[in-house]
């Protein structure tokens, strides 16, 4: 969760991970070959996996192979993916880390630039209920540096068990409704980002909320972890002062009425009561938001403007 929206905020950094008509099938970005033939996986889905493999695994490409077949779309590249990973030295065995799987929570990665080049190819071939085997080359890993910390040469390749837990929508996908006269302007880029023009008058005096899409998933409820896009701008200056898009991730925080939420009350009232799917803009006064405190990028007793894109609710 952005500081900028938060009323709290922690934050869990995975090493591993961030070191980074109907429509066809997407392609994967990678395919099975002998290498991941070789690995042996036993064990239930969402349960920490038996792997066996010979030593060393030196594949001369990112390889994946779906070892239980998921229930979905595959993933593609900017969706945000809720997975357990079971991570191994392709070249000794050694065992590197294993994390979300049973009661555990799951690991957040997005298919994106900020996640190591092999995960994100080896997660393409799975979809929501896959298993996904992948063998990883140094040069889709850590490249010639290795990883030190994490017991890795610049010569180890990386064999890694993943069972996606959930994914979501990479923006909404609902039906488009027309906003009211006076709204500020939203034009969308074709990956999904908002373009904001708010009006020159005055903004309106209590919070205002306009559905923008109508998505047809699960309805958001106070106390819910939802996955979000949004980008949120100053009324007064039109100047964006925080957004997902530009820290190429979604969000996830919880929204609550009242106690609990971990965002500013006009951000939780426009997303509860709304559906998976939906785009939302609110008009948020300063009572509902930061009141006469100062934001950085925020003038105190500043109206705000949000545009947000509902992608999902953590199970």
């Amino acid at each position: 969760m952005r500081s900028s929206l938060a009323l709290t905020a922690t934050a869990a950094l995975v090493a591993l991970v961030l070191t980074g008509c109907t429509a066809p099938e997407p392609d994967a970005l990678a395919s099975p070959g002998a290498s991941t033939d070789a690995i042996e996986v036993s064990g239930g889905f969402g349960e920490e996996p038996r792997v066996d493999f010979p030593t060393p695994v030196t594949p001369g490409a990112t390889q994946c192979t779906e070892v239980v077949e998921g229930d979905g779309e595959r993933l593609v590249e900017g969706q945000q993916a809720l997975v357990s990973l079971a991570v191994y030295n392709g070249s000794t065995g050694e065992e590197l880390q294993t994390v979300g799987f049973g009661d555990e929570d799951a690991v957040p990665v997005v298919l994106g630039e900020d996640t190591l080049p092999g995960l994100v190819k080896g997660l393409s071939c799975g979809s929501t209920g896959s298993r996904v085997v992948m063998v990883v080359p140094p040069a889709d890993a850590f490249g010639d540096e290795g990883n030190a910390s994490i017991g890795i040469s610049g010569e180890d390749s990386l064999v890694i068990v993943a069972d996606v837990r959930q994914s979501f929508l990479t923006r909404a996908n609902g039906a488009v409704r027309l906003s009211r006269d006076g709204f500020p302007a939203v034009v969308l880029a074709p990956d999904g980002r908002p373009g904001i023009t708010v009006p020159k008058s005055e903004p309106f005096e209590e919070t205002e909320v306009e559905v923008l899409k109508e998505g047809s998933g699960e309805v958001v409820e106070s106390g819910d972890q939802v996955v979000v896009h949004y980008t949120g701008v100053v009324w007064d200056s039109n100047e964006v002062f925080d957004s997902s898009w530009e820290q190429g991730a979604p969000a996830s925080f919880t929204v609550a009425k009242g106690e609990g939420s971990q965002v500013i009350p006009g951000f939780a009232e426009a997303i509860i009561g709304q559906t998976v799917g939906s785009q939302v803009a609110v008009v948020v006064p300063p009572d509902q938001g930061y009141g006469d405190a100062e934001q950085a990028g925020i003038p105190a007793g500043s109206t705000l403007f949000f545009v947000v894109d509902i992608l999902g609710i953590v199970e």
